[in-house]
């Protein structure tokens, strides 16, 4: 088994707010770089190849070029829109002696060597592996319409700014009020609610992890497919071809860092701090 390893950071990462998540400090080095780190130690592994935005592709070459060259990989330019887009396009760079695509996300730097070779083994014998950790929280599912709880206070309202057009957006700290982030409620700012519609069975279901491993014709041919939109991740185009995913054991410590609380809570999993908001590849 030879593999190429595709990771997906073109992505704009709007949760997470100011800042790059990718670039930030996670013990000393960005939080890309950690996430790409385990397989450099893989024998299996031939290739790396991270997928930039093509719109600002020189200042990901400039920012991120030569360490991911030290680890041996090369960088090439994503899609603009969807993730299916980037991985499409990088599979165009994956040299032809691979017999295997992994895809990993490029916000997942807590991924450990035992999940790798979880999932690698299965590879062997299995066209498609993902890793997976069954829900353990109960689930409801709920309306759409998001509500005001409670009738605000009109003297608050109007100290505040607020008029009887206020919106959903103001309740939650987008219209002005209280000069915070809109992480609590103020005066005048009671919570949103939706309404539940039902308990979901959580039997049988499963949170998906990265990295997910295919034999890379089963991959192509997935990816050949007229219709890619909606797949919010490449097994889901295995499936829509009717072939067989098999799932192993994840981590539950493998968190995806999507906003700014994920990444204090990886920082607090892996027992390293902050530092103070500057990007790792500036502090040398």
């Amino acid at each position: 088994m030879r593999v190429a390893v595709i990771i997906p950071a073109a992505g704009a990462g709007h949760r997470f707010g100011a800042g790059d998540k990718l670039a930030a400090d996670f013990g000393g080095r960005p939080v890309l770089l950690k996430s790409i780190e385990p397989f450099t130690k893989r024998d299996e592994v031939d290739a790396i190849i991270v997928a930039g935005p093509p719109d600002d592709l020189d200042a990901f070459r400039d920012r991120y070029g030569p360490q991911i060259g030290f680890l041996g990989g090369t960088i090439v330019a994503g899609g603009r829109k969807e993730r299916w887009e980037t991985v499409r396009l990088a599979l165009d760079a994956v040299p032809e002696e691979c017999t295997h695509v992994a895809i990993h996300d490029g916000g997942r730097p807590l991924l450990d060597d035992d999940l790798v070779g979880r999932v690698f083994e299965a590879g062997r014998t299995r066209a498609a592996v993902i890793p997976g950790i069954p829900v353990r929280d109960t689930l409801k599912r709920c309306g759409d319409e998001l509500f005001e709880t409670a009738e605000r206070d009109a003297t608050v309202d109007a100290i505040l700014g607020l008029g009887d057009d206020a919106g959903i957006d103001d309740l939650l700290g987008g219209g002005g009020g209280d000069g915070g982030d809109g992480g609590e409620p103020g005066p005048g700012h009671q919570v949103p609610g939706r309404a539940v519609k039902e308990t979901v069975s959580r039997q049988g279901l499963f949170r998906v992890q990265t990295p997910q491993l295919f034999e890379i014709d089963l991959l192509k041919r997935a990816y050949a497919q007229d219709d890619l939109d909606g797949a919010t991740d490449d097994a889901m185009l295995i499936e829509r071809l009717g072939e067989d995913v098999t799932m192993v054991e994840g981590d539950e410590r493998n968190l995806k860092i999507t906003t700014q609380s994920d990444l204090a809570i990886a920082r607090s999993i892996a027992g390293v701090k902050g530092d103070g908001g500057k990007p790792a590849h500036l502090r040398f």
